[in-house]
C-alpha cells in the first residue's frame, strides 16, 4: 500500500495510528517532532504525512506550511490529526496546505477512509 509517516509525539498516539495503518497494509515512518518531520519527509518521501498538532518546539501546523511549501516535499499530502476541533483550527491548517482534517480519538474506519480518499486524489 502506501508508505504513511506520522508526527506526533504521544507515544500512545504513535502505537494507535501505526497499528491501524499496518493492519491495513501500510508501511509507517514514525517522527515526534515538527521539525523532524520537515527533514524526515525530504529523505522518506511518504506517500502521506499524518500531522498532530501540539508538539513542542515548531507545531504541527509550521510543520505542514514548510512542507507544503518546500518544491521537493509539496507534493506529498498532509492530513492533520489533532485533539483541536475548532472549526477555525481547520480552517487554518487548510491554509497552511493540510488536504484533510481528523479530530482525535480517530476511530479505525473513519482514518482509513480518509487516507485512502487523500491517497487517491
Amino acid at each position: 500500500m502506501a508508505k504513511v509517516m506520522i508526527v506526533d509525539d504521544s507515544p500512545t498516539e504513535v502505537h494507535v495510528l501505526q497499528t491501524m495503518l499496518t493492519k491495513n497494509g501500510h508501511e509507517v515512518v514514525v517522527v515526534t517532532t515538527g521539525e523532524e518531520s520537515v527533514d524526515r519527509a525530504k529523505i522518506e518521501m511518504p506517500d502521506l504525512i499524518l500531522m498532530d498538532v501540539v508538539m513542542p518546539g515548531m507545531n504541527g501546523f509550521q510543520a505542514t506550511r514548510q512542507i507544503s511549501k518546500d518544491p521537493e516535499t509539496s507534493s506529498i499530502p498532509v492530513i492533520i490529526v489533532t485533539t483541536k476541533d475548532q472549526e477555525t483550527d481547520k480552517v487554518w491548517a487548510m491554509r497552511q496546505g493540510a488536504k484533510d482534517y481528523l479530530v482525535k480519538p480517530v476511530q479505525e474506519k473513519a482514518l482509513i477512509e480518509h487516507v485512502n480518499m487523500v491517497l487517491s486524489a
